[in-house]
């Protein structure tokens, strides 16, 4: 392939209530919700947005989150752990935070000199906190909870299960452009672009693991930056041209989004950096107030109707 991801763009997993996943991300993470809209495919749905002040590609996680939705399974064919960036220093003090939020964590470190702190979100999706050695220079959202000192920088990586990893570490390296680095165990790990936080995957072979289900408390898909419409579009025919089954190019209203399957069976999307957050709200205002496509708009007292309630914490408010 001659294009190449420069990184994550965002993760999307399912959730159970808004509410609760709300308090979440935005309390015990300390993100901001840059968006609150609904799933353009199933508009009785919410689909909610977290991220740094702004919304910048790689520091995305958002929701499909609905009251009684089912347990998932962990397991093969998906996205197992959502790692994000942290200070280096702030293990410690992240520890405290989320023992305070109720939320177990365990600390650990690995062959890359990473230190990690593992733990779940209510509904049960791994997440990891990575104090990655080199640092991360990208602006944190500040709350009074999470001081900016040792806020979320953004995505650091994203853990892929696999039962077999050949045709998955091609999909990486050929389709999506990534560099493989290394290999520690059953664990390979490829970079995008210059690596770092925001541009890893790690690929984990655990053959004898069940096939996962994807539903309340896994990840839905990961995608990967483009930076417009035209790189996008070339992208999508050259993974066309090497057999792959590409959708057509969807618009999201925030990007545009293709999406195919990596052949161990993880739904993956390449998503434009383009036109972003502020499109249709003020920046100050994101995530405020419940937005709509334009095709969506005409049905919004109906959407509005089958929507639960949804009470914003302070702590998406700027200081």
């Amino acid at each position: 392939m001659s294009i190449k991801t420069s990184g994550l763009h965002h993760v999307t997993a399912i959730g159970g209530d808004p509410q609760r996943n709300a308090d979440f991300y935005t309390r015990a993470l300390g993100l901001r919700l840059v968006k609150t809209t609904v799933n353009f495919d199933d508009p009785g749905t919410f689909h909610l947005y977290y991220g740094d002040g702004s919304g910048k590609p790689g520091s995305l996680m958002t929701f499909f989150p609905w009251k009684d939705a089912p347990k998932g399974r962990h397991g093969t064919g998906q996205a197992t752990t959502t790692s994000f960036s942290v200070p280096e220093t702030s293990l410690g003090w992240w520890k405290g935070h989320l023992a305070e939020s109720g939320v177990e964590s365990s600390r650990i470190r690995n062959s890359d000199g990473e230190e990690t702190l593992t733990f779940a979100d209510p509904d049960g999706l791994k997440l990891a906190l990575v104090a990655h050695p080199q640092g991360d220079p990208r602006d944190p959202w500040d709350t009074k909870l999470v001081p900016a000192e040792h806020a979320i920088r953004g995505l650091h990586s994203v853990t892929l299960s696999v039962s077999k990893e050949d045709a998955t570490a091609g999909m990486l390296t050929d389709g999506l452009g990534l560099t493989f680095e290394h290999q520690e165990g059953n664990r390979l790990r490829f970079s995008a672009g210059e690596g770092g936080p925001g541009a890893l995957v790690d690929v984990l072979v655990t053959p004898d693991a069940p096939r996962g289900l994807v539903a309340a408390g896994t990840v839905h898909h990961v995608a990967w930056r483009a930076p417009d419409e035209a790189t996008q579009a070339a992208w999508r025919d050259e993974l066309i041209d090497d057999g792959v089954n590409v959708t057509s190019i969807l618009d999201r209203q925030y990007f545009r989004s293709i999406y195919f399957r990596e052949p161990g069976g993880t739904l993956l999307e390449v998503a434009t950096d383009e036109p972003g957050f502020a499109i249709d709200e003020p920046l100050l205002e994101l995530g405020r107030a419940l937005k709509l496509p334009p095709w969506l708009e005409p049905k919004r007292e109906d959407i509005e109707a089958m929507l639960p309630k949804l009470d914003l914490p302070s702590e998406n408010n700027p200081r």
